[in-house]
Parts: structure tokens; C-alpha cells; sequence
């Protein structure tokens, strides 16, 4: 069972910058779509990235292109998302995410495993 685990979130000034980390077991990280996805309250889920292996591409949604960025590295099964010049409406909760596939629209995806996400917060 692939088990995924987020950390990283936090309370930070607009402007600033967080790391999300999100460690998977259970299987190897390379054999999967990795993403990010987030919600805020009163709002639905958003795919926030998505690194697909099978079209070797990282996607992004269009609000935070320019300022995140998702990595991996596979020898460590960690996925990472760099987010920087954080805004007010960045506050969520950020899951990270995975599937065998994943569609080349990020809205249409809807991954299988989720973590049990990661709050950050932006705030002044």
C-alpha cells in the first residue's frame, strides 16, 4: 500500500517562502504521477502541480506558475514543492498526490493515494 506523508507547512508572511516535503513508501516513487493538490476552506480541491513521468513534464495551474516548483528525487522517494512570493489566497491545505496516470489537463485529475496533508498558511 503506497503511503505518502507531507510536511513543511506552516504559518509564513506574504511574500515569503515554504518547502513542502512529501516522503512515499511502499513503493518505488519513480513508478508513479507524483502532485500536489489543495483546499482552501469553503473551496474545492485544486490540483496545485503535477511531475508526470509518462509525458516528462511537470504541470502547473495557472496561479502559481512562476513561483512553485515541484521536484522529486527518486533515490530519496521525496517529493518536493518550492513555493515562493506566497499570497493570501495560497492558504490550504496541501496534500501531496499519486496514480499510475494522470490525464495532460491537471483539473481533470483525480489521484488514488492522497497524504494526510499539510496546512500553510499565509498571513501578515
Amino acid at each position: 500500500q503506497l503511503q505518502l506523508v507531507e510536511s513543511g507547512g506552516g504559518l509564513v508572511k506574504p511574500g515569503g517562502s515554504l518547502r513542502l516535503s512529501c516522503v512515499v513508501s511502499g513503493s518505488t516513487l519513480e513508478n508513479y504521477e507524483i502532485g500536489w493538490f489543495r483546499q482552501a476552506p469553503g473551496k474545492e480541491r485544486e490540483g496545485v502541480a503535477c511531475d508526470s513521468f509518462s509525458r516528462n513534464s511537470i504541470d502547473y495551474t495557472d496561479s502559481v506558475k512562476g513561483r512553485f516548483t515541484m521536484s522529486r528525487d527518486n533515490a530519496k522517494n521525496t517529493v518536493y514543492l518550492q513555493m515562493n512570493s506566497l499570497k493570501f489566497e495560497d492558504t490550504a491545505v496541501y496534500y501531496c498526490t499519486a496514480d499510475r496516470w494522470s490525464p495532460a489537463v491537471l483539473s481533470y485529475w483525480n489521484p488514488y493515494h492522497w497524504g494526510q496533508g499539510t496546512q500553510v498558511t499565509v498571513s501578515s
